[in-house]
């Protein structure tokens, strides 16, 4: 019964969300004493599900760019070619990081302009750092003697990284992902700021106007969200890793 219960309480978080991007105004008596002056309590400048689509399009894109990039990074520099490269890399996917978002976003604005464009470059450099260092974490520490079983065997470099190395790293990589991908869900909110379409923009309304259910509801179904890709992206890292045998399939 207990090991039910933590699908059943992730299930009820789907289903409300769902339901309150769906039909948000069913939950209009409980935001209601959040409001002042006859406040509207469910945000009316557009639709909640279309921000939380499109907020989700915007992390998407970004983090596939990151995984490309990092992913990319790291197998260069765990080939012999490349080690001398691990430095500079690490620099490059430091550089998310080193600047905060909005400072990113204040850079990006007047190359690009304004919308998704300098949101998507944002995220893009703040996903890098987890999914690299995940990334260059898996290819460090693959077996040795499994690499050179598959040497043995006749594989080349290229059938020994995608038959072998990657995917033993694979659930080392998805936990960067599932990292990389909360980050991302949380930090798309300023984007609103840049007139981009994300979920930071009912945040942001209901903070010009002092009201608390806009901020809430914004707060809450970012949150919701990450929970749920959380444990998805965790499910499908125990998923890898069990095909791996590193962990027992219990």
């Amino acid at each position: 019964m207990r090991a039910w219960l933590p699908l059943f309480l992730r299930l009820c978080v789907l289903a409300l969300l769902v339901a309150f991007l769906v039909s948000p105004q069913v939950f209009e008596p409980l935001l209601k004493p959040l409001t002042q002056n006859g406040a509207p309590a469910i945000y009316n400048q557009g639709s909640l599900l279309s921000l939380a689509l499109q907020h989700l399009r915007t992390v998407a894109i970004a983090t596939v760019a990151a995984i490309v990039v990092a992913v990319s990074l790291a197998i260069l520099v765990t080939r012999p070619a490349g080690v001398e490269f691990l430095p500079l890399s690490r620099s490059l996917v430091n550089i998310g990081q080193t600047f905060p978002p909005v400072a990113v976003l204040a850079l990006a604005v007047p190359a690009v302009g304004f919308g998704e464009k300098p949101t998507l470059i944002a995220l893009f450099l703040y996903g890098l750092l987890p999914i690299f260092e995940n990334a260059l974490t898996g290819l460090t520490t693959t077996p040795a003697n499994v690499v050179e079983a598959a040497r043995g065997a006749g594989m080349t470099g290229w059938q020994r990284l995608l038959r072998v190395e990657l995917p033993l790293s694979l659930p080392i990589i998805l936990a960067g992902i599932r990292l990389s991908v909360v980050i991302s869900l949380a930090t798309a909110t300023i984007g609103s700021t840049v007139a981009a379409k994300t979920l930071g923009e009912v945040i942001i309304a209901g903070l010009l106007s002092n009201n608390l259910a806009f901020v809430l509801q914004g707060g809450l179904i970012v949150a919701a969200l990450a929970v749920l890709i959380y444990d998805a992206l965790s499910a499908l890292e125990r998923m890898a890793a069990r095909r791996m045998g590193q962990v027992s399939a219990e």
